[in-house]
């Protein structure tokens, strides 16, 4: 090869690397994506100042807002947030950095579901951030979950696979949209999946009672010390408790959970006219009422629940007791009251509402008297066949009697005499063994 082939080569290979070029970034603009640079998604974002948050998504809402330094459900009649949900979601938003730009028209919202939250099946998640007057200081509009498939992007969102990212839109600015790296799959307009779950624990139970509108499927179980044996504290004659049906009952509401939260709370609507009545203490001096109303339609029930708790002022010290265990134990006495009475006055708190919660929760205070009952062994009854026989023997008196024994003069059994059919030979026969035992 020549000087000129090979500059004629190396031109031919300069314009196609051209070339490529061009197509490449045809290509990606075809695709409308570009480099982010690493800029934040909101450039406008004051995160302290946010104290209302509105999400809406065709027909759902809810309305998040801060009341006291509080989060609050507006649509569940303003009842406690959760905190941390809220706190994470703001901070994330002010963190959010698109992964990819997305250059698109008006017209392509729909294909991104980046429509407002009125205009049907392509309509997005529309998040409002607002300040304490209710002035919108920004919005984030969700739209269309981003897809990956073995591996690759898909596209436009694409189909299959899972979500690995979500295309959004800051306001209703079409030049800011964007993909970014978190799909945001909990930001729903759903109020009960924004709620504090926390709840009443009920802890070292010493007795239960149930009451129900039919007085004979009542009970009341009840234990003397923490690791004592269960029993029932009305027991009738016969009747006694199965610790193996009643495990369930002996652990009610060690941890129960709520669904959601009444909003219409009439008692003629949640069944708390007629309620199934459940009382319960325990060994540190708290008392629970549980007051069990209808069923809400599906597989949840209607409840609610008040406690009050009575704990000792003073420690009572030991015998002998040293000085420096007499500190040291009244310390920890004062530091464990301390902590029983902020549990009361949280607890407190659920007072005021009506809850719903799953059968599961509070299945265990539908349970009747009959199922904690232990099942009565029956009786079996002799055989007729075996039962002996009550008609006197011939010969006899009319009474049985014990037959005796024949001994040897050594004190073992005797072997029996074989059988004869001499009747003198049987008679002398029985009047030797009657001198025998005589002897003895």
């Amino acid at each position: 090869m020549n000087r000129k082939q090979l500059t004629i080569l190396i031109v031919a290979c300069a314009v196609l690397g051209v070339i490529g070029w061009i197509i490449y970034n045809k290509r990606n603009s075809d695709e409308g994506s570009d480099s982010t640079g690493g800029q934040k998604l909101i450039k406008n974002f004051p995160l302290n100042d946010v104290e209302r948050v509105a999400i809406r998504q065709g027909n759902g809402q809810v309305d998040l807002i801060k009341q006291n330094d509080l989060w609050t459900v507006q649509e569940r009649n303003n009842y406690p947030a959760n905190f941390t949900s809220i706190s994470e979601f703001l901070r994330k938003v002010w963190e959010l950095k698109p992964a990819q730009h997305i250059d698109v028209g008006q017209s392509q919202l729909g294909r991104l579901e980046l429509l407002p939250p009125d205009k049907g099946v392509n309509s997005g998640t529309l998040v409002e951030f607002k300040d304490k007057s209710g002035k919108n200081i920004n919005s984030l509009m969700l739209g269309k979950k981003h897809m990956r498939k073995g591996g690759e992007d898909s596209g436009f969102g694409g189909g299959g696979g899972w979500p690995d990212g979500r295309y959004v839109m800051v306001g209703s600015d079409v030049k800011t949209v964007s993909v970014v790296s978190d799909a945001l799959s909990n930001i729903e307009p759903k109020p009960e999946e924004w709620l504090n779950k926390d709840f009443v624990k009920v802890e070292n139970l010493k007795s239960i009672s149930v009451t129900s509108t039919n007085a004979t499927n009542n009970w009341s179980l009840e234990r003397e010390k923490e690791n004592g044996e269960w029993k029932l504290a009305d027991a009738k004659k016969g009747e006694q408790l199965d610790t193996g049906k009643s495990s369930s009952v002996t652990s009610a509401l060690s941890s129960p959970s709520f669904n959601d939260v009444a909003t219409n709370t009439a008692p003629d609507k949640t069944g708390m006219d007629k309620p199934l009545l459940a009382k319960l203490s325990t060994f540190d001096g708290f008392n629970y009422e549980v007051k069990v109303g209808s069923k809400t339609g599906d597989e949840n029930y209607f409840m609610k629940i008040s406690v009050n708790g009575s704990f000792p002022k003073e420690r009572t010290a030991g015998k002998d007791e040293k000085a420096d265990d007499k500190a040291k134990l009244d310390k920890e006495f004062r530091e464990k009251t301390d902590k029983l009475q902020e549990k009361l006055k949280n607890e407190k708190d659920y007072e005021k509402w009506t809850y719903v919660v799953s059968k599961w929760t509070i299945d265990p205070l539908f349970k009747e008297r009959k199922d904690l009952i232990a099942e009565k062994k029956e009786e079996t009854t002799p055989s007729s066949t075996n039962a002996p026989s009550s008609k006197p023997v011939a010969g006899n008196s009319g009474t049985n009697k014990p037959t005796v024994k024949s001994l040897s003069a050594s004190g073992t059994n005797r072997p029996a005499p074989p059988k004869s059919t001499n009747g003198a030979a049987a008679k002398a026969t029985d009047a030797s063994t009657a001198d025998a035992a005589e002897k003895k």
